[in-house]
C-alpha cells in the first residue's frame, strides 16, 4: 500500500475509533468518553493497527484498565468499522497506553520549577 493510502486509512481508522468511544458504543465499563485515540499506525499490508490511547486524567492505573477495557472490545470495534467502512481487509486493532501527554505535562512543570529557581 502506497504512503498516502496508508496515511488516509490511519486518520480513517482514528476518527471511526474515537467516534465509537465518544458515543458511548462501547459499553465495558472501564472504557470511559474521556479516552482520546492520539495516533494509529497501520502495518504496509493493512492487516493490523496499533492504536495509542490517552487519558485525561493523571491516574495511570485508570490508563491501563482502560486499554484492557478497550483491548477486550477490539472484537466489537473491528466489526462496527467493518460495517461503517467499505474496506477490502479490516485491520486488527492493537491498543497501547501513550502517556506521552502526561510525560509532556509534567516536563513542562519542571522547566517552569527550574526557571523559578
Amino acid at each position: 500500500m502506497d504512503q498516502i493510502r496508508l496515511r488516509r486509512l490511519e486518520e480513517l481508522l482514528r476518527e471511526e475509533i474515537a467516534s465509537l468511544i465518544a458515543s458511548g458504543e462501547i459499553r465495558d465499563p472501564r472504557v470511559n468518553t474521556l479516552i482520546s485515540v492520539t495516533r494509529v499506525e497501520a502495518s504496509r499490508d493493512g492487516s493490523t493497527a496499533k492504536v495509542w490511547v490517552s487519558l485525561i486524567t493523571e491516574d495511570e492505573k485508570k490508563l491501563e484498565s482502560a486499554v484492557q477495557g478497550l483491548s477486550s472490545a477490539a472484537g466489537f470495534v473491528q466489526s462496527q468499522i467493518a460495517r461503517r467502512v467499505k474496506l477490502r481487509l479490516t485491520p486488527v486493532l492493537r491498543f497501547i497506553a501513550d502517556k506521552g501527554i502526561r510525560e509532556g505535562f509534567e516536563m513542562t512543570e519542571k522547566i517552569k520549577g527550574l526557571l523559578k529557581e
